[in-house]
């Protein structure tokens, strides 16, 4: 589950060679990120590393060369060289050119948290009526970076709130857990009705948020004893049930998003929407990391087993989100769809992570 970034972020100055470039190594020959140290490893030790199907992730690494880290670009003609290879000559390359550091705390921990986020389906309307009542704004013209706005609560019962956000809807949709799952999930797609009658495909892309902190619901159901299933499957049930109590979940959590509306033609349909580094997003081989630990377009090998599946794979660090935080942290692009929406749902288990950095 992803909840997106207050706002942009500026970019990271990049480690260029392994060595003491700030704070304590705890291991000779740690690479250290600020809030991670990498331990340089041999490649027997990543799990499943010569099964992987290696050209399923080539094309999220074309995305990256699309805005290549520094210590990247000069790799990216021999990524798109390679993007014909077989999965063979594709490992055998990436065993050449790269090296893997398992990825720990800096208390020394390589374990983490695994869990997923997608991009919902929803159907829309331009004009509110017919079911269509819950809005989803565009940024008001009063909203400042990194200062508190109003909050989900105010927003919809405040009438300065309301003002403010006059003429902003994007559109209307029906259901308004699908609406929260929307703003938690940051990105989406709806199907719109136009007020001509014809129907068309959008992508809502996060543009902003009021700035105010975020609150799980499911956190909040929990701590209350009113489910003991707090994924979204679960949430949705006791919403059903409990249509008195649904105003009162929702604004447990302040936090409210602000989309922009983006065409969505045949090959922005094959992707999933722009993260935090710039480029599309790729279904299965992208992961939200914490910036702090992972920079944004580096290869990482992903291993998790649980109850909800089992990954030993090539992913690359593409997005970040508020709720990403901590050295042994990722959050799978599931894609878009019920299928997606399912697995981000019930995906939380554990996770171990190895980045694979240039040779020098």
């Amino acid at each position: 589950m992803r909840v997106p970034p207050a706002a942009p972020e500026p970019p990271l100055a990049q480690p260029a060679v392994p060595g003491p470039l700030g704070g304590p190594l705890a291991v000779p020959g740690t690479l250290p990120q600020y809030r991670s140290r990498w331990v340089p490893v041999e490649w027997s030790e990543l799990p499943g590393w010569s099964q992987d199907a290696m050209h399923e992730a080539w094309d999220a690494w074309l995305r990256n060369c699309e805005r290549p880290a520094p210590a990247f670009a000069p790799l990216c003609a021999e990524v798109r060289r390679l993007s014909i290879a077989s999965d063979e000559e594709q490992r055998a390359w990436m065993q050449e050119r790269l090296r893997p550091y398992r990825i720990e705390s800096r208390e020394g921990s390589a374990e983490g948290l695994l869990t997923s986020y997608f991009e919902p389906e929803l159907e829309g309307a331009r004009v509110r009526g017919n079911g269509f009542e819950v809005p989803i704004y565009g940024p008001p013209a009063g909203l400042a970076a990194r200062q508190g706005w109003y909050t989900r609560q105010q927003i919809d019962t405040l009438p300065e709130a309301q003002a403010q956000l006059a003429g902003r809807a994007i559109a209307w949709v029906r259901d308004p857990v699908a609406a929260m799952v929307l703003h938690i999930q940051g990105s989406g797609r709806l199907r719109l009705q136009e007020p001509d009658g014809s129907t068309r495909l959008v992508r809502l892309a996060y543009a902003a948020t009021n700035n105010q902190p975020y609150q799980s619901v499911g956190k909040w159901l929990l701590d209350r004893g009113l489910v003991r299933d707090a994924t979204w499957p679960g949430i949705s049930a006791w919403a059903q049930a409990n249509p008195d109590r649904l105003q009162e979940m929702l604004w447990a959590n302040p936090r409210y998003v602000f989309f922009r509306e983006e065409p969505l033609d045949a090959q922005a349909a094959a992707s999933g929407p722009r993260g935090a580094q710039g480029v599309p997003l790729t279904p299965g081989r992208s992961i939200a990391v914490d910036r702090l630990s992972i920079p944004y377009g580096t290869p990482v090998w992903l291993a998790s087993a649980g109850p909800t599946a089992r990954f030993d794979r090539l992913v690359m660090a593409q997005d970040t989100g508020s709720a990403i935080v901590g050295a042994v942290r990722a959050d799978y692009f599931a894609g878009w769809g019920a299928q997606a929406g399912e697995l981000a749902g019930r995906l939380k288990q554990p996770l171990r992570l190895w980045a694979l950095w240039p040779r020098q």
